[in-house]
């Protein structure tokens, strides 16, 4: 049973990482249609953004405070990620939006291995920590010898996660940007003749998939404490596999997803072999979408004639 509690804990706390990149995909997927490969690359570019301030904040200009420090690099990692995202769109995508469906794909995946070897480059192929930024834990239970512990960075990525989830709800749901979005989402041309920007639509819808992005970075970095060029691959992979297992187009169901297949690994590793629980995860999502191709969540794909 401590195993059980321990693992549950663990798998949510992961699964909330994987829940805040996959709304990135499902945002940009549900409006443009386009698989973003290259958003786990942004999230790692997050991660580093987050490390090196973290550092300045408290190493060169002395912040003692880690909750003030990690607040300062929370909303500078939001900033410049969406900045970067920004970037990427107006650049590697936009241009591409009237082509053939695989050209924004192959431009996504040119723009994950520019971002992934301009890392390795500029930062060295090796891992890079950080001192611990939270170490108290809160102790659930003690007995037979295996304590069950929830630390307090495992409730920062839980909280956030929920309040992250609620906001960008509310904002797709209640506010003029959301009613944009849903109208691109729906008809991209019956949008822009009743006069929605399209252009600045998707553009925003870029920059919060990156903000979550960062935050998600951050969090990554402050639960592991080591960053390292490559973590954007196979987070992306699992972010986007949420994505679909939820139902992509749906946020809540990016962070059901996300939560599911954190449980999956982590149930995995603990009662079975490590060395297989991606191969449960990937399974586990194969069994869904045999049964609902649309995801847990999702809504069925109604053809327009």
């Amino acid at each position: 049973m401590e195993i059980f509690l321990q693992q549950l804990i663990n798998g949510i706390t992961l699964g909330s990482i994987y829940g805040l990149i996959a709304i990135g995909y499902t945002m940009v997927f549900g409006i443009i249609g386009m698989v973003n490969f290259a958003h786990g690359d942004v999230f790692m570019v997050s991660a580093f953004i987050a490390l090196i301030f973290f550092l300045v904040l408290t190493t060169w200009l002395g912040i003692a405070s880690v909750a003030l420090a990690l607040f300062l690099v929370l909303i500078i990692a939001m900033v410049l990620t969406g900045l970067l995202s920004w970037s990427i769109e107006r650049i590697a995508y936009r241009p591409l939006r009237g082509s053939f469906r695989l050209a924004p794909l192959i431009s996504a995946i040119g723009m994950s291995i520019v971002l992934s070897n301009f890392i390795q480059v500029a930062q060295g192929p090796r891992n890079k920590p950080t001192p611990p930024m939270v170490r108290d834990v809160i102790v659930l239970t003690d007995s037979n010898g295996y304590a069950v512990t929830l630390s307090y960075k495992q409730i920062i990525i839980m909280v956030t996660t929920a309040v992250l989830l609620a906001a960008f709800w509310y904002v797709v749901q209640k506010t003029p940007l959301g009613r944009a979005q849903r109208a691109c989402e729906q008809d991209r041309k019956m949008a822009a003749l009743l006069g929605v920007n399209v252009d600045r639509t998707i553009s925003l819808t870029f920059v919060m998939g990156a903000a979550l992005a960062a935050v998600a970075g951050t969090m990554y970095l402050m639960y592991y404490g080591v960053v390292n060029f490559s973590d954007g691959f196979v987070p992306g992979v699992k972010a986007f596999t949420a994505a679909v297992l939820g139902g992509i187009g749906s946020l809540p169901g990016a962070v059901l997803g996300g939560l599911l297949i954190g449980l999956i690994e982590t149930f995995w590793s603990g009662y079975f072999s490590i060395d297989y629980k991606d191969v449960a995860a990937f399974s586990i999502l194969a069994i869904v979408l045999i049964f609902m191709p649309q995801g847990i969540l999702g809504r069925p794909e109604v053809e327009k004639v």
